[in-house]
């Protein structure tokens, strides 16, 4: 059973580092963002407030911990509990800003795009929320699928034993107490044969008649 539980840590490494920096990116866009030009309402850098506190930094600190866990895990509960946690704050991200009225007194929570075209709204919409809780999600359930595929865990290696075929020594050649009692019978019969045979056949007649 524990053997069944363990997997290589390598299985969700990859996918934990991708992980990682998504959730980075979704706690503290936020709050840099407006370096960048790139920013929700409000759009001044380093500010604080609950909308962003439960839709964007303790998601990106939920999918960051799911992150660290897959590549830290060498069992497969902990990389499975990894994965889905950041599978469901990524499904946070997405879904977080829809559902926000109903607890906000029918107000969204998070804000809104901060630019003045159309692109760029676009784009920090789905750079804050949609797309990047699609990509979390994706990402995590290919994780998951993948550790969930290590069906028995590391198998333990075990040892290989030579075994030499009878037929690589002449049985004269082995003492006859090293051999089992039937393989000591049936080369005292075959010994035993060869020498009948051997009396069987005459000498051949080497004499000459002198006329």
């Amino acid at each position: 059973m524990a053997g069944m539980l363990q997997m290589r840590r390598s299985r969700g490494a990859f996918s934990g580092f991708l992980l990682i920096l998504l959730g980075l990116w979704g706690a503290l866009i936020p709050l840099v963002g407006p370096y960048f030009h790139f920013a929700y309402t409000p759009d001044t850098a380093w500010t604080y407030n609950t909308g962003r506190l439960w839709l964007e930094i303790l998601p990106g600190a939920a999918v960051f911990l799911g992150g660290f866990l897959l590549i830290i895990a060498t069992g497969r509960h902990i990389a499975l509990f990894g994965a889905m946690l950041a599978a469901a704050a990524g499904a946070w991200f997405t879904l977080g800003p829809v559902l926000s009225p109903l607890w906000n007194n029918h107000v969204p929570m998070g804000g809104s795009p901060a630019s003045s075209t159309v692109y760029m709204r676009i784009m920090e919409q789905l750079g804050f929320f949609s797309a990047l809780g699609v990509v979390i999600v994706f990402i995590a359930a290919a994780a998951l699928g993948r550790v969930a595929s290590v069906t028995s865990g590391i198998r333990a290696v075990e040892p290989v034993t030579e075994t030499v075929p009878a037929e690589t020594a002449p049985m004269d050649a082995v003492p006859a107490g090293t051999l089992p009692a039937r393989t000591r019978a049936d080369a005292a019969a075959a010994k035993h044969a060869r020498a009948e045979e051997t009396r069987a056949v005459p000498a051949e007649d080497t004499t000459r008649t002198i006329g």
